[in-house]
């Protein structure tokens, strides 16, 4: 199954940033879209604009460091499609600040949220892939991009940096939207084993 014609994609953290940009353009080439993040007021919004648009998704409430949201995520693919083709691990959390802070509680969220999602998305994809013979799992690396990643900070220096920082040489998630469809959109004798995608500005 080559292109994006008919392929399932699941997509965690799709309510806003990378999430919501992949979304809406791999709808847009043609795959089939379901959407889990915490915010579903925020998903439903997005599921009407791609069925407005002429596309197919469909949506449910998702905090990823439940492993239970994760198989339902996946459970709601192959009964309303059928199939799962695709994994998109997005969600996390940016909860900055200098390791002297010894923000202990606010490290234990970055790694339940940035870590079991991958991992709880693995552990709930990876047996209908086996079953169907293929799939594919995307965790993309992006470097600035123009989200309010910076806002989850609660050193109120490092949020200003990093907000700075973006405002001067951020891309937009669109961007991190293209790498992925890319790599989803390539043959199955091909393996896109890494994509970093960053600002030209950022060294």
């Amino acid at each position: 199954m080559e292109g994006m014609d008919g392929r399932v994609v699941v997509v965690t953290g799709a309510s806003s940033g990378i999430g919501e940009a992949a979304a809406l353009l791999l709808a847009e080439r043609g795959a089939r879209l379901v959407l889990g993040a915490r915010r579903s007021e925020r998903l439903l919004d997005l599921v009407e604009r791609i069925d407005k648009a002429g596309g197919t998704a469909t949506h449910a409430r998702t905090d990823v460091t439940r492993r239970d949201d994760l198989h339902a995520l996946v459970t709601l693919a192959r009964e309303r499609f059928g199939r799962i083709d695709v994994l998109v691990s997005n969600a996390d959390a940016g909860t900055i600040s200098p390791l002297d802070d010894l923000r202990v509680d606010e490290w234990d969220q970055m790694v339940d949220v940035n870590i079991k999602d991958v991992l709880h998305g693995i552990g709930a994809a990876l047996p209908a892939f086996r079953a169907q013979g293929t799939g594919h799992f995307i965790t993309v690396s992006p470097g600035m991009i123009g989200t309010d990643f910076a806002e989850a900070s609660t050193n109120s220096r490092v949020r200003a940096e990093i907000t700075k920082m973006r405002d001067r040489i951020a891309i937009p998630p669109e961007a991190i939207a293209r790498a992925i469809a890319f790599a989803i959109e390539q043959p199955a004798t091909v393996d896109v084993n890494e994509i970093v995608v960053r600002p030209t500005a950022q060294h």
